[in-house]
């Protein structure tokens, strides 16, 4: 049997581009019953990204941009990676698709990618700060991130998770297709996520 050069654990999460957050956390947490496990506001206003666990440690993931064109055939993925330009894509668009790989492997798995020739993001390491980056791994920091391009340009991310989540990762209500914030939809008065 021979032994694979990269240790793959399925999909860490596949990045979808929805026009309206609040409709979408009905859909999914509401409809299909898929937990909405971590969200995040992005800085500068530039949106919204909630995950909803499909099971076996995977999530589908959903951007909200205030500015994403409208639905559009052709137009189906980011242009830059991220730090490279804008990543906004069309709604209903697959913005990217992030593969689970193992922590203490990620940045053995960037330098042997760099080795093939592949061009890479800056390696994100994703927290709760303002600006949701930081160039250290801490507590804070909830997943790593490095981002490429498929020969095609269907942009691809080796994503290694650093922390489980918990109730306070819940902590955004949704944006709405008018720009405004369903209100207590996801988090109550106190920002806790009100029962179901």
């Amino acid at each position: 049997m021979n032994e694979r050069e990269f240790e793959f654990g399925g999909v860490n999460h596949l990045a979808l581009v929805c026009k309206d957050m609040a409709r979408t956390v009905a859909f999914y947490r509401d409809v299909l019953g898929m937990p909405l496990i971590k969200t995040i506001d992005l800085p500068h206003g530039m949106g919204q990204h909630f995950f909803f666990d499909i099971g076996n440690g995977d999530s589908l993931a959903f951007f909200w941009f205030p500015e994403a064109p409208e639905a559009a055939p052709g137009v189906a993925s980011a242009a830059n990676l991220p730090g490279h330009g804008s990543m906004v894509s069309a709604h209903g668009s697959m913005n990217h698709i992030a593969f689970n790989v193992p922590l203490d492997k990620f940045d053995a798995y960037c330098e042997r990618l760099k080795s093939k020739g592949v061009k890479l993001s800056p390696v994100l390491n994703h927290d709760d700060s303002e600006m949701q980056v930081s160039a250290e791994v801490h507590d804070g920091v909830f997943v790593r991130s490095v981002y490429f391009f498929d020969p095609d340009g269907v942009c691809l991310e080796f994503a290694a998770w650093t922390r489980g989540f918990g109730p306070a990762d819940i902590a955004h209500d949704p944006m709405m297709a008018t720009g405004r914030r369903a209100e207590g939809m996801v988090t109550g008065a106190n920002g806790a996520k009100p029962a179901r």
